[in-house]
């Protein structure tokens, strides 16, 4: 690869722009690790800050995966597939959509009073009892989201940590016999804080999705109000819009 510095495209898109038609080409493939920032600075005598911007952005579209302690690699394309916000699904079922394998790992599970947002948001009264559960979640091994999930005890007096990391909406709906019937969620683009970039292993500041959403039965009823931390390199959101 050439860069021409005389040219009026930019050199991290150029570097960009190569980087990707290597990958595409299949002269780069996912797992091949990539040149660090400071070897390509040193190869074609550009800047660090240079690097570093092509590279981001290879990592936002899903190129290039960064992995803690061990340098950045070429990404499996297809596990970056998008989901489809036309139905409610549980991480679990939307995993095995994309033909990936789930798993949960449940850092936190306690009962705690209601604090005011959590009542408003699960229309419980403050101070009633809820649970609070932390959980990792990955697909093939790898982490994918970091989740602080409340419901209200009094719905699933039963529900246990076990339950939480096998599939929640299993347990609901085959277990507690209770029927979910949709969700209100909020997307939000963000950088990744420190303590949930070590939990996904990736870099402090990158990208992540964050969302917002509270789960109602069929009832009406409020079930979960779930904040979860996605990777931006590893997952998509995807809806569809008619116009009326």
């Amino acid at each position: 690869m050439n860069i021409d510095k005389n040219s009026p495209l930019p050199i991290y898109y150029q570097l960009e722009k190569a980087i990707k038609e290597w990958i595409e080409q299949k002269e780069l493939v996912p797992g091949d690790v990539i040149p660090s920032e400071r070897e390509f600075a040193e190869m074609y005598s550009i800047s660090r800050m240079t690097v570093r911007q092509a590279m981001n952005h290879l990592v936002n579209e899903g190129y290039l995966i960064r992995k803690r302690g061990k340098g950045t690699f070429v990404a499996e394309r297809e596990k970056a597939k998008k989901m489809r916000m036309r139905s409610l699904i549980s991480f679990s079922e939307d995993m095995k959509q994309r033909g990936l394998q789930p798993k949960a790992k449940v850092l936190e599970f306690k009962v705690l009073p209601a604090e005011p947002l959590s009542a408003k948001k699960l229309q419980i009264k403050e101070y009633a009892p809820i649970y609070k559960v932390i959980t990792i979640r990955s697909a093939d091994q790898e982490p994918m989201a970091f989740e602080t999930s409340y419901m209200p005890v009094s719905l699933m007096p039963t529900l246990t940590k076990e339950a939480v990391e096998k599939s929640l909406y299993d347990y609901m709906e085959k277990t507690l016999m209770l029927r979910i019937d949709r969700a209100s969620q909020t997307l939000e683009a963000a950088a990744a804080k420190k303590t949930v970039a070590e939990m996904l292993k990736i870099e402090e500041n990158d990208p992540v999705l964050l969302v917002k959403r509270v789960s109602y039965l069929e009832d009406g009823r409020p079930f979960e109000f779930v904040n979860s931390v996605y990777r931006g390199d590893r997952y998509q959101f995807c809806t569809e819009m008619i116009r009326v």
